[in-house]
């Protein structure tokens, strides 16, 4: 160990006359502590926030969507088969059929998107209340009662006052015309399971039966709205998307979920940049300090270092002196950041509930933002660039005391000693 870091130790251990800097290097340390781990909670935050909207939107939103300008699809088992071929990241191809409507119970009216599947589409991977737990598609697909039925979230079900097992009109945007004028086309269906969970897309927006009832609600027996397709992975669904528009041109339209709903994924990630900076301003602040505390040490160690100068030590190392006492700082500051930071991160949940549980407080409302835990996901790549971002300011910080200290001329500094 050279001489340098020798001097550099004993400088950060403060005689009694000098406590002062010991304190001031003490919060400088807990500074940037403070600034590491609240950019690495909060990014683990909105990284979790932004995983469970995009979930959200996945649990109903297909990969990629086949449509067709001015009106649905005909000969849409064809239209599957052909787009299954086009590339081998594509799972499946199911056609759906999709329409607003109203539903009406008891003088109660609720505005939904009736949705016509088939059997194993994802949007039944969801949690369901069903009559004795029995499997939603075996319910929703079985045609032992004389009703069809028909899958509701719990928000429509509450605004309906309706419960499994209950029977709802469905009123599609569909007249017959008699000598009375135009009534409105009702048909009875069964509540067959109802969506457990308050707050996803899959509450707000969509009522489901199943294909062959869907068709037949809305005249439509021999086609389809469009054709959701599944690639192995949403992240592979853009790559899919334009194989597809080069097989499928106009008068079809083919989009991504990320065409859909990537404005808003965007507007997270945006947010979640903002953050960053406006939290990496606090590691700036402690920056500050480190640059104080060594301006201080400077002042104080002027003897120190002129007489260091007489005896040989070269400007480069009295400034690596002071550079190391900066870097022990901030490698403190950085290291006790990241370890706190993470350890709050990981057990985000837990200490919200237990804050709501001492606090008597809600502070992560379930029924808004639709999750059944504190999102909290810690990303690699954020820790890495929060230590970077530390690191490097911290470092910046002491390029000014080191370089005066460099500079100090040791005649002057010993001449009225």
């Amino acid at each position: 160990m050279g001489y340098e870091w020798f001097v550099c130790l004993r400088y950060l251990r403060a005689k009694r006359k000098q406590t002062f800097i010991s304190v001031i290097s003490f919060i400088s340390i807990a500074g940037v502590t403070l600034g590491v781990a609240a950019l690495i909670v909060v990014l683990a935050v909105m990284t979790g926030f932004h995983d469970g909207v995009r979930q959200q939107i996945l649990g109903n939103v297909p990969h990629v969507l086949i449509q067709k300008h001015g009106g649905d699809i005909s000969g849409y088992q064809e239209v599957a088969e052909k787009a299954m071929s086009v590339s081998p990241l594509i799972k499946v191809a199911r056609p759906y059929v999709s329409k607003e409507a109203m539903l009406l119970s008891r003088n109660n009216v609720a505005a939904v998107s009736v949705k016509g599947v088939e059997a194993g589409n994802k949007v039944f991977d969801q949690k369901f209340l069903t009559v004795d737990g029995s499997d939603v598609q075996t319910l929703l697909f079985s045609t032992q009662d004389g009703l069809p039925g028909l899958v509701i979230g719990i928000d429509t079900a509450a605004s309906l006052a309706v419960a499994v097992g209950d029977v709802i009109n469905v009123i599609p945007p569909m007249f017959t015309i008699t000598p009375f004028g135009m009534i409105p086309k009702m048909k009875p269906f069964r509540v067959v399971a109802i969506v457990s969970q308050r707050g996803g897309f899959l509450d707000t927006y969509y009522a489901f039966m199943t294909l062959p009832q869907a068709q037949l609600l809305i005249d439509t027996p021999d086609r389809v709205t469009g054709i959701e397709i599944e690639a192995d992975s949403f992240d592979h669904s853009i790559a899919v998307a334009q194989d597809l528009r080069k097989v499928f041109d106009y008068p079809y339209v083919v989009r991504s979920w990320e065409d859909l709903f990537g404005s808003f994924l965007s507007a997270l990630k945006l947010e979640k940049l903002g953050l960053f900076i406006v939290l990496g301003i606090i590691v700036l602040v402690a920056a500050f300090n480190i640059a104080t505390t060594l301006i201080m040490v400077v002042m104080e160690k002027h003897k120190d270092i002129a007489i260091l100068r007489a005896v040989g030590a070269t400007s480069r190392s009295i400034m690596k002196i002071f550079v190391l006492e900066g870097f022990i700082i901030g490698t403190l500051g950085t290291t006790l950041g990241t370890l706190l930071g993470l350890l709050l991160a990981k057990n985000a949940d837990p200490i919200i509930k237990w804050l709501e549980h001492i606090l008597h407080v809600k502070i992560f409302d379930q029924a808004v933002y639709g999750m059944d835990r504190f999102p909290s996901v810690v990303n690699p790549e954020d820790v890495i660039a929060v230590v970077v971002v530390a690191m490097t300011i911290s470092l910046l910080a002491t390029i000014y005391p080191a370089w005066r200290a460099a500079r100090m001329d040791p005649a002057e500094a010993l001449r009225y000693e």
